[in-house]
């Protein structure tokens, strides 16, 4: 069995507790979000599967996300950027939402939503709202 030297293990045990740090204030912050609009808190693996228009990250707005229910590898969220919701095959990329926590955080405290809810997102604006129809998919 190889050991690591002291130095290597040092920064992965640092890795470690930032991560740890991170992803806890994420969770508090889902959970404030969630509470705020009396919605269900319900956790999404970072691992899984997010569908994002390809302007997501262009700086156009407002920033609209909707949930539906998870599927497989998907984690149920579709997330675009300006007026328009497409219904074209190729609208949607898909990524693993732990890119979203770097490229875009101002929307992975809104991740916590469980399925049915939705977000807009446009400057000081913020709207959040349950659909019932997000569930009939």
């Amino acid at each position: 069995m190889t050991t690591l030297p002291y130095h290597v293990l040092q920064r992965t045990s640092s890795i470690t507790r930032k991560l740890g740090k991170c992803m806890s204030d994420l969770v508090s912050q889902q959970k404030e979000v969630c509470l705020r609009f009396n919605a269900d808190y319900e956790p999404m693996d970072l691992n899984l599967m997010v569908g994002v228009s390809k302007n997501f990250l262009s700086g156009v707005l407002p920033l609209n996300g909707l949930r539906n229910p998870p599927e497989g590898q998907a984690c149920g969220w579709f997330l675009w950027a300006g007026e328009e919701f497409s219904e074209a095959q190729d609208f949607f990329e898909v990524c693993h939402a732990h890119h979203l926590v770097d490229r875009c955080p101002k929307v992975t405290r809104y991740l916590g939503l469980a399925p049915g809810w939705r977000f807009l997102l446009a400057g000081d604006y913020e709207d959040v709202w349950f659909d019932a129809k997000l569930l009939e998919v």
